[in-house]
């Protein structure tokens, strides 16, 4: 081990651990030790610890590490972040990894493919840690949907990470990883980014590729990184993004340098940005500590040269409404293919000697799905059945296109649109289990990126004062304007770093009753 301890090592950013390798400081071997040391140490399971993981790699990360250290000792690295681990959500082909989807129906199967963010960060060097813990099939907003039992938020053992992703953002908060793979079908990296202190970004939908991800809603979901500062978002993105021929919706261009913008915002000039703030996302029901800090944030902006003004977006008051029509009507024709027949949980009806094929499919989707998926299923199946159609999808497809003219008008006036990223901070395990609708409000200011299809990021901006837990900001571009992204976000990291003397995590408690 190099002069450093390992616990020092884990609190490195990417960028830092990628500079370190650079200049032979550290070993890659070193690194993905020293996180699997940092997962032995606090991971645990859904009983003690944080539960970020479902499965972890020791031996193939330590094997990965080797080979990037070789690759560095013969001056032959495949890029900057070779060498430094990941985490993948566990909705991601893995060959050779289990890849469950949270969920009981696809326990123990493994892919024989990679999807190919996976395929291209084997490629670029990056050791792969492990799967990350998930509401089942994405479906949730706090990782207790999981069929393998919740993770919980680092910074209070007793709260929830968000979700569906919060496996990834707990294993970047509770420092288990640098670096994370996320999806963002509602919410679903920018949310736990929120309530972790986390980096999270949902980039243009079409411009990382889907070919791989076990689909919740086609029309939707966007794979994206999670990591603790926005300069490790930019590096990540620019491993697994651009054109893939594989996924029939990736944009064909070429990428702006999202590094480049972050390197630029981090110099704390925000001179020549409009910035609007959406006023309906915001008001009754928002936690007083999440606008106070949201407002600090913005009046930074204003004094590092940022225009600021208030925009109006009234079709994003039906964004929650319309999203879960559009959602469970794409889960339920995507999840009819586990059916039984083909790969997955296989479950025989009792007291049935000669079961037809519909009665088997029947027992296993009883017994292979969650309550969550199940309602979401029921939901979606009868809002497209013959007569409902068109009084609910079809009116909610109408509502989304007003979504995007929302989008369209506002940009015609802003660079960027900015919110707090959840109406709250993290709420208490089990608090919100029970109240559907409770939860589903969880996602109420990050499901108009994916029903527009544009970009956002969350960038913690403090804590809030009734509970001392983390609150994100959110940052929304226009289509393809991802760069735009990472330099305000950039900038915001910067100007609050400033003002709270360090990083945001490096005032994370420690982990209080995790295993030991």
């Amino acid at each position: 081990m190099s002069a450093a301890t390992s616990t020092d090592w884990t609190r490195r950013t990417a960028a830092e651990m990628a500079d370190a390798l650079a200049a032979g400081e550290v070993t890659s071997v070193e690194l993905t030790q020293a996180h699997l040391d940092r997962i032995a140490e606090v991971d645990g399971d859904a009983a003690a610890g944080v539960h970020a993981f479902l499965h972890v790699d020791a031996e193939g990360a330590l094997a990965q590490a080797r080979a990037s250290d070789e690759r560095r000792a013969a001056g032959e690295p495949r890029g900057t972040l070779d060498g430094v681990p990941i985490a993948v959500k566990d909705v991601l082909a893995t060959e050779g990894l289990p890849t469950t989807c949270g969920s009981k129906i696809l326990e123990g199967w493994v892919p024989p493919y990679d999807a190919t963010v996976v395929r291209r960060i084997r490629e670029a060097g990056l050791p792969i840690l492990g799967k990350t813990n998930m509401d089942e099939f994405a479906m949730g907003s706090s990782t207790e949907h999981s069929a393998y039992g919740p993770t919980r938020n680092p910074w209070d053992l007793d709260r929830i990470p968000g979700g569906s992703g919060g496996g990834s953002a707990a294993a970047v908060a509770a420092f288990e990883a640098p670096l994370a793979l996320g999806t963002d079908t509602g919410g679903s990296i920018r949310q736990p980014g929120a309530v972790t202190g986390t980096v999270g970004v949902k980039p243009t939908y079409g411009g990382i590729s889907r070919y791989g991800l076990v689909a919740l809603a086609n029309s939707l979901d966007q794979v994206g990184p999670v990591t603790r500062t926005v300069l490790d978002s930019a590096l990540l993105h620019e491993v697994v993004g651009g054109h893939d021929p594989l996924d029939s919706t990736s944009v064909d261009q070429p990428l702006p340098s999202f590094v480049e913008a972050a390197r630029q915002g981090a110099g704390k000039d925000l001179t020549g940005v409009t910035v609007g703030v959406i006023s309906e996302l915001r008001g009754e029901g928002w936690q007083p500590g999440v606008l106070a800090r949201f407002d600090e944030a913005v009046e930074r902006m204003v004094a590092a040269g940022a225009e600021v003004v208030e925009v109006s977006c009234p079709s994003f008051v039906h964004a929650l409404a319309a999203y879960y029509l559009i959602l469970p009507a794409e889960a339920s024709s995507n999840l009819a293919k586990f059916d039984a027949m083909r790969y997955g949980l296989r479950v025989l009806p009792e007291g049935v000697d000669a079961p037809s094929a519909e009665e088997v499919m029947r027992a296993t989707r009883d017994a292979g799905f969650g309550d969550e998926v199940k309602r979401r299923i029921i939901l979606g199946t009868y809002a497209l059945s013959s007569g409902y159609y068109d009084a609910y999808y079809g009116q909610a497809q109408k509502v989304r296109t007003l979504i995007s003219r929302d989008f369209e008008a506002a940009f015609g006036q802003v660079d960027v649109l900015l919110s707090p990223t959840a109406p709250t901070t993290a709420f208490r395990l089990g608090e919100k289990l029970d109240d559907p609708l409770a939860m589903y409000l969880n996602d109420l200011a990050t499901i108009p990126a994916n029903l527009a299809g544009v970009p956002g990021l969350s960038v913690p901006c403090g804590l809030a004062e009734e509970d001392g837990l983390p609150v994100g900001l959110q940052v929304l571009a226009p289509a393809l304007a991802d760069d735009r992204l990472y330099r305000v976000g950039a900038a915001v990291e910067a100007l609050l770093t400033e003002e709270w003397g360090g990083a945001l995590l490096d005032r994370a408690p420690e982990l209080k009753g995790a295993a030991q």
